[in-house]
């Protein structure tokens, strides 16, 4: 393999922590959900991420997956500030 030539298939360095950064945001989103109190709600919750995430994951476009961990981000803040008042 000739020197800064990638195998076929890996990612480069944009995908690479663009990947990162929405595997973060699944896991941040599961944190989140196992602080909801009620059990069927954190199995909805669960299986509605796991299969958001599911859905979107052959997406490629750049503007699309940036517009989607946007949405991912603000739908976790609203998770969280929804288990804070239920706190309070």
């Amino acid at each position: 393999m000739a020197a800064g030539r990638l195998p076929p298939g890996a990612l480069s360095l944009k995908q690479f922590l663009r990947r990162q950064q929405v595997l973060q945001l699944y896991r941040k989103i599961l944190r989140a959900i196992r602080e909801v109190p009620a059990e069927q709600d954190r199995r909805y919750l669960k299986d509605w991420a796991r299969e958001e995430f599911r859905r979107n994951k052959d997406a490629t476009e750049e503007d699309a997956i940036r517009m989607m961990i946007t949405q991912g981000n603000m739908q976790l803040q609203e998770l969280e500030r929804t288990l804070k008042l239920a706190k309070s």
